[in-house]
């Protein structure tokens, strides 16, 4: 069965706007510019008629698919599977340069292929692409044909690259602004992406 799928970050919140990590465990609500955002998207989609829409348990994915979950009919189902990354002791706090420079160590490792590092009581890349793929096994077997998804930059960026069946390492190739849409089809036990953080809903 062939499937067209649509993946967006959420929306603008006031944490992602004063550079903040969020994470997991913060669970920050969309701002004036997210919320915008978030319909500016539905204006632009709504005529797909998607047959379900998947989010986080994060209530930002919530509100950013707000428009969408209240339609007549649509089915609505949240994936824990799809949270942001945990950041452990970095989730409330603003960047500092020690917290610059041990996500630069970290994600140092992750690009020559050491997975099993993360921050201190976080996840490591191996742990967010575990859930990840057991994500992507739930989704091929999902009997709807146009899904929309709605997930976190770092979790988006993993997803893409196990998607593309290439190696997590090139997570940071994989660009998610707020909202930024990545389109792809599925068939034949393949995806195949037609847009990567497509930004034209903004535009209008």
């Amino acid at each position: 069965m062939s499937k067209l799928i649509y993946i967006v970050r959420h929306g603008e919140t006031e944490y992602n706007k004063q550079g903040i990590i969020q994470g997991q465990r913060v669970d920050t609500s969309l701002n004036n510019t997210g919320r915008q955002q978030a319909t500016a998207f539905y204006n632009h989609y709504k005529s797909v008629n998607f047959d379900v829409v998947i989010t986080s348990a994060l209530q930002r994915t919530h509100q950013t698919m707000q428009h969408f979950i209240e339609k007549e009919a649509i089915n609505w189902i949240q994936y824990p599977e799809i949270n942001e990354m945990d950041w452990g002791v970095h989730e409330g706090k603003s960047s500092s340069p020690e917290m610059r420079e041990e996500y630069k160590m970290i994600t140092q490792a992750w690009n020559s292929g050491d997975y099993d590092i993360g921050v201190q009581g976080g996840e490591t890349a191996a742990q967010l692409g575990s859930r990840l793929s057991s994500f992507i096994d739930q989704l091929v077997l999902r009997e709807e044909e146009k899904i929309l998804i709605c997930s976190h930059g770092r979790a988006m960026r993993a997803l893409i690259c196990l998607m593309k069946e290439t190696p997590l390492r090139m997570m940071g190739e994989y660009h998610h602004s707020n909202t930024g849409l990545y389109k792809a089809t599925y068939q034949d036990k393949q995806f195949t992406f037609l847009l990567e953080n497509d930004l034209s809903h903004l535009s209008k």
